[in-house]
């Protein structure tokens, strides 16, 4: 079940599933290599909360909450990780099957 990239914690990682901004916000994601099918993870958030820093395609960016929400995702569940976002979440195994077809 797909949510936004915001809902994300430190150290979680997702699969963009739609971009839902348009116009110049729309062609700045893609720039930054925020495609359907791309792998994100988040590195840290500023102390306040606002903007955080997301690993993609090998790149560190910042992005503010408000474009984040605009980020739709599907995350990435490790079979480490101890809270899951959703039931639905893709495990790794899962992600590199899917990565291969």
């Amino acid at each position: 079940m797909p949510v936004t990239l915001d809902r994300l914690e430190q150290g979680q990682s997702g699969i963009v599933t739609d971009l839902t901004c348009t116009g110049s916000n729309r062609r700045r994601m893609m720039d930054l290599g925020i495609l359907p099918g791309t792998s994100l993870t988040v590195e840290f958030t500023s102390p306040l909360g606002d903007p955080t820093a997301y690993r993609v395609r090998e790149s560190l960016i910042a992005l503010r909450r408000a474009q984040a929400k605009e980020i739709e995702i599907e995350p990435i569940v490790t079979e480490a990780s101890d809270h899951a976002l959703s039931n639905n979440a893709l495990t790794e195994t899962e992600l590199r099957e899917t990565e291969r077809s």
